[in-house]
């Protein structure tokens, strides 16, 4: 059965972007910026990767998973398929679907749409945030891939926003870098 994988960056306090859902305070920094361009060259946006040198991204995901908040950033700068080289499904009640054909708009339960997802045939699904889904989402994440930047910013879009339900996840690798980013696996669990 395929695995849903939330991937993403977060601050030491646990939030994964600012109040007004930018993120552009986390640096991209260049030892960190190669690593996740060699392991997690499918989490890069199609557009990015001339600039980042990502040939075919090759790896573990033929699909990814994304909250209106999420896609929004995109569709500002007028990309309306930000991760052409994966299926796209973003979770919306107020898109239409004929307006962004290149990416699948759902409006029901994200639970049981992810559920079904896992039991189609294909690779793995990337969860690419955010807060709001994956709270609904963390009893179906199956691994969890923090990028942890060493800022504390009091406030923002949490890693999962939901009610006080502790999930446990076992520490499957620690990847540190000399900028203070460390990269954590964990499986669920």
């Amino acid at each position: 059965m395929r695995k849903l994988v939330y991937y993403v960056a977060s601050t030491l306090d646990g939030f994964i972007a600012a109040p007004d859902g930018s993120a552009d305070f986390f640096p991209l920094e260049e030892d960190v910026r190669a690593y996740l361009a060699a392991t997690w060259p499918q989490t890069f946006p199609t557009f990015t990767h001339a600039r980042f040198g990502i040939d075919r991204p090759q790896g573990r995901f033929d699909a990814v998973v994304m909250g209106r908040a999420t896609y929004d950033p995109a569709l500002k700068i007028g990309v309306t398929s930000p991760y052409a080289h994966l299926r796209q499904y973003v979770f919306s009640r107020s898109l239409a679907p004929a307006d962004h054909p290149d990416v699948e708009i759902v409006d029901g339960d994200p639970v049981a749409f992810v559920r079904e997802l896992k039991q189609r045939d294909g690779e793995d699904i990337w969860l690419c945030g955010g807060g709001q889904l994956a709270g609904q989402l963390l009893p179906e994440v199956d691994e969890l891939v923090l990028k942890v930047n060493p800022f504390v910013v009091g406030s923002g879009v949490p890693l999962a926003a939901r009610e006080f339900d502790p999930r446990r996840f076992r520490l499957l690798e620690t990847r540190p870098f000399d900028s203070g980013v460390v990269v954590l696996r964990y499986l669920a669990g």
